[in-house]
């Protein structure tokens, strides 16, 4: 969700500059940066910015340069009078009669001077809004670039798990023959098989060896990959939806390091651990 996008217009009263900048974030963080001049349509905007960009901390700067001549204060004469008719009459009050230095006096008074502002007109707040939306886009384009990026690190992430998937079957061998065979090693050693029900005892090595197959986390993680690729590639925003799919990937690939019970099985669930956290990283950066 990183971008930044820049445009500017210039009228014939003002050079407008729209900056913005997006960082990662979980909601959207606007903060305005603009002059008095469009301080009314602040709210408008923010409104503007969350229907384009969605989330994100979003950092928007305006700024305009006046193009015409700066345009003088005019002196408050109604003010101005009021006040140098009070001191007058205070100072006649008071039989101080040198009024030479009341207006200069007067003139340092809250008011005396008034500046006018010119006004937002609709036409060029139609053009700002077109200025904005113009650096908002250019902000999209830069995530878009970013985001393809991600795809491709996403995709390396997801292969080498399946990469690893594919190895664990290799690895895994006779497995469950091998530990059936050290269970019976290990009764015929420690006990004597003398009163020991040989049937009840296949029977709770069949339903031990059944808790320690791997074949269903492996089917389901296989289809968590495939339903992860199929909604990274999809349109809109998917950025929640593939980081629950991640952390179903993280439930299965647990599921099979606690069953493994098998150091180069172990191994590889380790590597596979190390991809999906690579990809869930990633997955906090997407919409």
């Amino acid at each position: 969700m990183t971008g930044y996008g820049k445009a500017m217009l210039e009228t014939p009263q003002r050079k407008i500059t729209v900056e913005v900048r997006s960082l990662n974030s979980k909601q959207a963080d606007v903060n305005t940066k603009v002059p008095w001049l469009f301080k009314e349509k602040e709210l408008e905007i923010r409104n503007i910015i969350i229907r384009k960009l969605q989330r994100g901390k979003i950092d928007i700067m305006i700024s305009f340069d006046t193009m015409d001549e700066e345009q003088a204060p005019a002196i408050n004469t109604k003010v101005v009078r009021g006040y140098f008719n009070q001191m007058k009459e205070l100072s006649n009050e008071l039989g101080l009669s040198n009024d030479s230095d009341l207006l200069s006096i007067v003139m340092r008074l809250p008011e005396t001077l008034k500046t006018e502002r010119p006004e937002l007109t609709e036409e060029e707040w139609n053009r700002v809004v077109t200025l904005i939306e113009d650096a908002l886009s250019m902000t999209d384009n830069y995530r878009l670039d970013e985001g393809k990026a991600m795809e491709a690190d996403l995709s390396k992430s997801l292969a080498a798990i399946l990469r690893y998937l594919e190895e664990l079957s290799t690895v895994e061998g006779d497995r469950l023959a091998r530990m059936r065979e050290k269970l019976q090693a290990s009764l015929r050693d420690n006990f004597s098989t003398e009163n020991i029900d040989m049937n009840r005892f296949e029977q709770e090595l069949i339903f031990y060896l059944e808790k320690m197959d791997i074949n269903e986390e492996k089917v389901r993680l296989r289809k968590h990959c495939d339903y992860f690729t199929e909604t990274m590639k999809g349109d809109g925003a998917n950025g929640k939806m593939l980081n629950f799919i991640s952390q179903e990937m993280g439930r299965e690939i647990n599921t099979i390091g606690s069953k493994a019970n098998d150091a180069p099985m172990q191994k590889l669930v380790v590597m596979m651990k190390d991809e999906l956290e690579k990809i869930k990283e990633l997955t906090l950066n997407i919409l």
